[in-house]
């Protein structure tokens, strides 16, 4: 486990009280499991990164229990093994934080940043901590393209940048252009139950980020 950030700036503190029922499940959570990470999940990634990929939240036994985003549970491999074939890893994911991976030209974060019940956060929960991927992403000085891990995700950024949800509304694929020129890519998330149910398959997924690579590399 670690706290450290490539956005230290931008990073809620360890103890944040923001959401006092969050607050309340990482208290409860932190009695049965002491050695879990249980507090805001920091970024992870290349703070040079051109591509920034927005998840949900922690998953139980994935980021509140390891401290990274996207380790430790199956969402995590799905994703490191698509970003490792576009290039976007340097080293052998193994779904561990102490895998000792880096990325290159890529950071990953979330729209809330510390775990909620039933992986279903409040629409306050998620105005709560929009301050803070706001933080992050305006610290990444050559962002490009943004690839939203599903509604949650896509509408906190279009609410982030000003912009109406009804003009750009969520669809996998779809793509939305952002102040400052930058490109808003949605995908379902990488979740077992979408993979599972079909609803998502890794080709659909690799398509995502083969039309972010091609965004990237113009």
């Amino acid at each position: 486990m670690s706290d450290h950030s490539p956005l230290s700036l931008a990073e809620a503190p360890k103890g944040c009280r923001r959401c006092p029922r969050l607050v309340g499940l990482r208290k409860s959570l932190r009695k049965d499991h002491p050695d879990w990470w249980n507090a805001p999940v920091p970024a992870f990634g290349d703070p040079e990164a051109s591509l920034a990929i927005v998840g949900l939240a922690p998953g139980t036994e994935g980021a509140n229990r390891t401290g990274r985003p996207f380790t430790g549970d199956a969402s995590g491999e799905t994703l490191f093994a698509t970003l490792t074939k576009y290039g976007f890893v340097n080293g052998k994911f193994a779904n561990d934080p102490t895998d000792g991976i880096k990325l290159n030209g890529a950071i990953i974060l979330n729209a809330v940043k510390c775990l909620p019940p039933e992986n279903k956060p409040t629409g306050a929960e998620i105005n709560n901590c929009r301050p803070y991927l706001k933080k992050a992403v305006r610290s990444l000085p050559n962002l490009r393209t943004i690839v939203a891990l599903g509604k949650i995700a896509h509408d906190s950024i279009i609410r982030m940048e000003g912009l109406r949800l009804a003009d750009h509304k969520f669809a996998h694929g779809a793509e939305h252009q952002l102040p400052g020129g930058r490109t808003l890519i949605d995908s379902y998330h990488c979740s077992r139950y979408n993979l599972n149910t079909r609803r998502l398959t890794v080709a659909m997924f690799e398509d995502v980020f083969r039309t972010t690579k091609a965004w990237n590399d113009q």
